[in-house]
């Protein structure tokens, strides 16, 4: 191969709190983000994309052939199990294309549809065509059955538009919503909607209005959040007699809500924000239901009367306790379905008028469990989702009348697939500190040989969001070619219970790292791996995590891939101009007014505690419009490991020039990433592909 592309160093200082920083690649942010047409930058990133493209050249045949393993495991007319809302049924179905489905939906007087009923509502394949990237972000049916509103974002940068569609004439209305986020919420009349609007930072902090048929400069402002730590979202109450309008953090949140079926209602609060309190809204049929943390760490279940919604006048009816975590609940008429975590262990649980308990049993001993989606305010079945490592995806409906899953659909792996050929786990790691850290395994038992089988471990470990030990088909790549797979459940991520979550972020973040690493150390001691042999990968925060393991511990890895990894933790958190920074110093810590804050962050920053010295294999991605990492993190990460790393080993960096933070678009297309990621690791590890 042709040497990499190295980057200019030029001098740039920072101080806070009289510390002296160098940052030598700071002109990789372009000043004039979030256009980004500076020649110099410009040139760098294409530089080193076709460095990538000459590492892959040769192992493109490679790359075809996973890819096409894992598109082969797409079911080709794969289809959502219909669910009824009112008059209708509504699915989406992929036909003819394999990225982008189709939303269709047909009289509620059948399940099983007669396809001279079925209305096509909104055809992705079309809106994406000329599109390099395209995702739609929400769709929602006026409560009249006659407007489809749905929200488009053409470039990954999360800036979405709103369109509206007359159903019966299958017209664009002239109406259209620029620069919004993605969720909307119709008034009961279906003549207006609510959605939210940015500020110049693109943060969520302006509710409007808009009404049908006219200008978007008419919108009706309804809320403006003054606080730029704090996020605004909307969402309609399961009831859907309110707009439930949400002010938080990671520490604390705010509810307001007016009501959806009068002309000018006003907006009314719940119970004002106060630090180390959160709690969440919904409605049902003559009360709020409300899931708070104000008694409980693990989170509580109250109800209140809509006249007097005030914690006050809250009634507690279920409590969280060190094993009980209460994660999220909807309230129906007759049930209230809540989301909880047992020991660890989701399930799902119902509790009727008189709260009595009922738990939705399943037959595995570790499984992900999800409510799904139900529309009907008063329940007869439940939709839950479920799956494990080792059984594919699976929609019940559960019968409140017979206790009983009734098997909605299971997904279709085209070629089969054998459960019973693999293996899943579940063990506990301890930590540096004595903590037990829960590990999710998983292998195909015929090709068990821990003298030889290579294990690929990730995680997330941030924001209070679990690792969920779920299906994958594209895993199965990994697995038949002989990988032990594992799931770590480090400090940071929710899995054992909010304190959990806490023991990973602000002044204990390193716990985050520290178990990860030591996971893969409790891994190769009981032998499911080998030093060296071990690939890690993460995306997001959990590129933070690669980027601080392999600081770390870069003896300990054969390969890492980060995805838009945000390793650049120290200069963010210092620009409050960024759209994340300020609501997300209730989760780093603010380091422009905090000196312990800038000094614990800079010390486990990726980017930051890079030093000379020898690095593993490391395939490093970016997206040019990202909102949420922006590129130049990556890029300024690849730069300075490329100035300091005294190794042969591969680094590369490759940046999505027309995509977001979610990379590519599209079902099929999307997984051209994840063969190229595989085929990577492969390489890296020598291992036959």
């Amino acid at each position: 191969m042709k040497k990499p592309p190295i980057a200019d160093r030029r001098p740039y200082t920072f101080s806070y709190h009289d510390i002296d920083v160098q940052d030598p690649y700071n002109w990789l942010k372009d000043q004039s983000y979030p256009v980004v047409d500076d020649e110099d930058v410009l040139a760098y990133l294409k530089a080193e994309n076709e460095y990538t493209e000459q590492y892959f050249a040769p192992l493109e045949s490679s790359v075809d052939a996973i890819f096409s393993e894992l598109t082969e495991r797409l079911e080709p007319n794969e289809w959502s199990v219909p669910l009824k809302d009112g008059r209708f049924y509504y699915q989406t179905r992929f036909e003819e294309n394999p990225d982008y489905p189709t939303f269709v939906r047909w009289p509620s007087t059948s399940e099983i549809p007669d396809e001279a009923e079925v209305e096509v509502l909104l055809n992705q394949a079309k809106l994406a065509e000329g599109f390099d990237y395209f995702r739609i972000g929400s769709m929602d049916v006026s409560p009249n059955d006659r407007w489809l509103a749905y929200s488009t974002d053409s470039d990954g940068s999360e800036r979405y538009i709103i369109n509206v569609k007359d159903i019966v004439s299958e017209q664009l209305l002239t109406d259209e919503v620029k620069g919004a986020f993605p969720e909307l919420v119709w008034t009961a009349d279906s003549e207006s909607f609510y959605y939210i609007v940015a500020d110049e930072s693109w943060r969520p902090r302006e509710v409007r209005k808009h009404v049908l048929g006219t200008s978007q400069d008419d919108d009706i402002r309804i809320y403006f959040e003054e606080d730029n730590e704090y996020f605004v979202s909307i969402d309609s109450s399961t009831s859907r007699r309110f707009l439930i309008m949400d002010s938080s953090n990671a520490e604390s949140s705010e509810v307001r809500f007016l009501s959806l079926e009068e002309k000018d209602p006003a907006l009314q609060l719940v119970e004002k924000r106060k630090k180390d309190h959160l709690y969440s809204v919904d409605h049902r049929d003559g009360q709020f239901v409300i899931l708070t943390n104000s008694q409980h760490k693990n989170f509580s279940i109250a109800v209140a009367d809509v006249e007097e919604p005030s914690k006050r006048h809250w009634q507690y009816k279920l409590h969280g306790s060190a094993s009980l975590y209460i994660e999220y609940l909807r309230s129906f008429n007759n049930r209230i379905a809540v989301r909880v975590r047992v020991n660890g262990l989701s399930k799902i649980l119902l509790l009727n008028d008189d709260m009595n308990q009922e738990f939705v049993e399943f037959d595995e001993p570790t499984y992900v469990a999800h409510i799904g989606s139900n529309a009907e305010p008063l329940l007869t079945n439940l939709r839950v989702s479920y799956s494990s490592l080792t059984r594919p995806r699976t929609t019940y409906d559960y019968s409140l009348d017979s206790k009983e899953l009734i098997t909605k659909k299971i997904q279709v792996i085209p070629g089969g697939f054998d459960s019973k050929q693999y293996q899943s786990e579940r063990i506990m790691v301890t930590a540096r500190d004595g903590v037990e850290v829960p590990v999710s395994i998983v292998y195909r038992k015929d090709l068990f040989n821990p003298d030889t089988n290579p294990l690929y471990l990730t995680s997330y470990g941030a924001y209070g969001a679990a690792s969920d030990p779920y299906f994958s088909t594209n895993r199965i790549s990994l697995l038949d070619r002989g990988f032990i797979y594992a799931i770590a459940h480090i400090r940071g991520g929710d899995e054992l219970g909010y304190h959990w979550y806490e023991s990973g972020k602000l002044m204990e973040r390193t716990n985050t790292f520290h178990d990860f690493v030591d996971v893969a150390r409790g891994l190769v001691e009981r032998k499911y791996a080998k030093e060296g042999r071990i690939a890690i990968s993460g995306g997001s925060a959990g590129g933070s995590l690669m980027g601080a393991v392999t600081n770390e511990a870069p003896e300990l890895w054969g390969a890492v891939t980060s995805y838009v990894p945000f390793v650049d933790i120290l200069n963010t958190m210092l620009d409050d101009s960024l759209p994340l920074t300020p609501p997300e110093w209730s989760e780093w810590g603010n380091p422009i007014e905090d000196k312990a804050a800038f000094e614990y962050i800079r010390s486990y920053s990726p980017y930051d505690q890079l030093r000379r010295g020898e690095y593993p294999p490391i395939l490093v991605t970016a997206g040019l419009n990202d909102p949420r990492v922006t590129y130049w993190e990556p890029a300024k990460y690849v730069a300075k490991l490329r100035m300091l790393k005294t190794d042969d080993n591969t680094l590369l960096l490759k940046t999505e020039m027309a995509a977001g933070h979610a990379g590519k678009s599209g079902r099929e297309t999307a997984l051209r990433e994840v063969a190229e990621e595989y085929t990577f690791v492969l390489s890296e590890l020598d291992i036959r592909i």
